[in-house]
């Protein structure tokens, strides 16, 4: 099989510790590189409190210095709301069907996965690492639909996602942050401290730039 393509998207309104943390346990657990894409307008969540340019401009500064992460800009270029089953047909319209594909997701995400847009057919189109405190989801953690799709997907070692181009869910153990992307912009706006939650130079942006009231 080819390489293993890793997208992770989200609106990184702004990107935090959290995020690289995540987006580098995957990399060195999948030895591949992690494409992390932003959304331009998030159907699941409201409107980001940062424009786009400013989100991109923050996500080049925290990857500048950390290999193996790398920057997706397809969805902030396609009009309308990011609905993550057209990214993966767009890229398996490019790629084509046999390529590895994998989805890196948080646990929270992944538990509203029946919320998402023609959900089911995103198995058929990618893998799903998804980030969890646990190894497996626990009985009754999620929604029947989601569990009853789950039957025969979870894999227990990453190697097995490059053996077939999709369907498959591997669970991530990683610690996970404990302060979201809204507490952070929650205490900018408050005036609480909030630079260290944030690599420097994506802080200094923000004061620079006075985003969320700084």
């Amino acid at each position: 099989m080819d390489e293993l393509q890793v997208l992770y998207g989200g609106t990184f309104d702004p990107v935090h510790d959290g995020h690289l943390a995540i987006a580098c346990s995957a990399r060195d657990a999948l030895s591949t590189t992690v494409h992390l894409m932003p959304a331009a307008d998030p159907p699941h969540r409201a409107p980001p409190g940062a424009s786009a340019a400013d989100r991109v401009a923050m996500l080049r500064l925290a990857l500048q210095d950390v290999p193996g992460l790398a920057l997706d800009l397809r969805e902030l270029g396609r009009e309308g709301r990011s609905w993550t089953v057209d990214t993966l047909r767009e890229l398996r319209r490019e790629t084509g069907g046999e390529r590895p594909v994998a989805l890196l997701v948080g646990a929270d995400s992944f538990a509203g996965l029946p919320a998402w847009k023609e959900w089911e057919a995103l198995f058929g189109l990618a893998h799903f690492v998804v980030a969890s405190r646990h190894a497996a989801p626990l009985a009754g953690d999620m929604a029947a639909p989601l569990e009853a799709a789950l039957a025969g997907r979870i894999v227990a070692l990453p190697h097995a996602l490059r053996q077939s181009a999709a369907g498959q869910v591997w669970f991530l153990r990683q610690p996970l942050h404990p302060h979201s992307a809204s507490d952070i912009r929650a205490r900018i706006g408050s005036g609480r401290p909030w630079r260290h939650l944030l690599p420097a130079a994506v802080a200094a942006y923000i004061q620079d730039h006075g985003l969320y009231g700084a």
